[in-house]
């Protein structure tokens, strides 16, 4: 159960790595002096939690101690980010060596802090060529101005989760490619109750799960940042498509107030009440994880997945989605970090060990070996994320120096949005480009 890029979890942490920018600063670049040869232990802090996660990181930590019996692996599960900084800015032998975070957001803070040590000269005393083992989107969100200070751990791609009986029983026989379809399906499949609803189509607004702006954004394959560095919100129309769209579909389907009643009977994203499982909602923006998560909770409909819709005006283009996904780097403060090293090279680059904890966790492959390997564990269902990792316009949020504030800025504006606060959605946007940019100002 992947929980990468949650937006709630960069803002918990955002204050917390500004904190440890003053601890960390000056400390990039490989000084390390160790030698990875004698015995040593590291202590590797995660945030997986669940059994099959814990059971996935103990079975590829034996698999690389009996490859390296001089290195020991202190595994500590179950770690917050805002504890993960915490520890750094402590130091001493407590303090993790190696981490692996679900929060992409904050990336380009921890590059800029140096509180990641950059792997860069890692990769190029172990012969590694970055670009060939790793797909160009996932370098673009794990690194920042060419400090690659974390590597990708597996890969959340985004797509359409569906339910193909309810599809069935409204007459519709393939899903949506274009976003027009993708409205008209929709409300095809959206049954009211009075004031209420028996179910949904979609539940369009920001609030559900995983319906979040930027990952409807991908969509209209925007471009954040100009090439001077601003915001550049207000001039790619993508972003005023995108919002438009999204509000129309909110009309469609009976208006934000009604919507968010509806979804205040929803259950937890992560438990068997989920909407999608108990068929509140039809059709369900989400991860590669979800029909695996809804085959366990026993639910009595077909699953499908699809890509999710594009404009009608890039048709040609269907198959693309947002990506992203876990990240894992070495602690600057660390005094082991050859060893270190050698525990986030292969956990990041070895096939096998890609592969196994994938198919472990039902997260798409963070490698290119590993996205074709024959042990890749591929059903109907996982087909779809894999090829929307392997999609060429697939895109993500890039990486800046006040971590995910800049994504804060423009989700709140488009919370406003769907509410029908915002007259002039372009000005508006104007607006937002002037805070982003006066924030990663200040973070600089």
């Amino acid at each position: 159960m992947p929980r990468t890029g949650r937006l709630t979890a960069a803002a918990t942490l955002l204050a917390a790595i500004s904190v440890l920018a003053t601890a960390c600063t000056g400390q990039g670049g490989n000084t390390a002096a160790d030698d990875p040869g004698k015995d040593v232990t590291l202590n590797f802090w995660h945030g997986w939690s669940a059994p099959s996660e814990i059971k996935a990181i103990e079975e590829n930590i034996a698999r690389f101690e009996k490859a390296h019996p001089n290195i020991k692996v202190q595994v500590t599960g179950n770690m917050t980010d805002d504890k993960i900084n915490q520890a750094l800015r402590a130091g001493g032998d407590k303090a993790p060596d190696v981490v692996a975070s679900f929060t992409t957001d904050s990336v380009g803070k921890f590059c800029n802090s140096r509180a990641f040590a950059d792997l860069n000269p890692f990769l190029k005393k172990s012969g590694i060529d970055k670009e060939k083992v790793f797909p160009k989107t996932l370098l673009e969100y794990t690194q920042f101005n060419g400090n690659q200070c974390t590597l990708p751990l597996l890969n959340d791609a985004y797509g359409l989760v569906y339910n193909k009986t309810a599809f069935a029983a409204a007459g519709i026989t393939e899903p949506p490619r274009t976003w027009s379809q993708f409205t008209e399906v929709a409300q095809k499949l959206t049954k009211t109750s009075g004031d209420s609803y028996e179910q949904v189509g979609l539940m369009p607004t920001y609030h559900g799960y995983e319906t979040t702006p930027m990952r409807l954004a991908a969509q209209w394959s925007p471009t954040y940042f100009g090439a001077d560095g601003k915001s550049n919100l207000a001039k790619d129309p993508a972003f005023a498509k995108m919002l438009t769209a999204q509000k129309d579909l909110v009309d469609k389907l009976g208006g934000y107030e009604k919507l968010e009643r509806f979804r205040n009977t929803f259950g937890d994203e992560w438990s068997a009440e989920h909407p999608f499982h108990t068929g509140k909602v039809a059709m369900q923006v989400d991860g590669e994880w979800r029909p695996s998560m809804a085959k366990e909770a026993g639910v009595p409909f077909e699953i499908g997945t699809a890509p999710l819709p594009v404009p009608d005006d890039q048709a040609a283009d269907y198959g693309k989605g947002y990506l992203s996904g876990t990240i894992m780097g070495i602690a600057s403060g660390s005094a082991k970090q050859n060893a270190s090293w050698e525990l986030v090279k292969y956990m990041t680059t070895d096939t096998e060990a890609v592969v196994a904890f994938a198919n472990a966790i039902h997260n798409v492959p963070s490698t290119l070996a590993a996205l074709e390997s024959p042990d890749l564990q591929v059903t109907p269902e996982s087909k779809t994320f894999l090829d929307i990792a392997r999609h060429p316009k697939s895109g993500t949020t890039p990486a800046q120096a006040d971590g995910g504030t800049y994504q804060l800025t423009f989700q709140d504006f488009a919370y406003a949005v769907e509410k029908g606060a915002v007259a002039d959605i372009p000005a508006g946007l104007a607006k937002v480009d002037q805070q982003i940019d006066t924030d990663i100002a200040k973070a600089k």
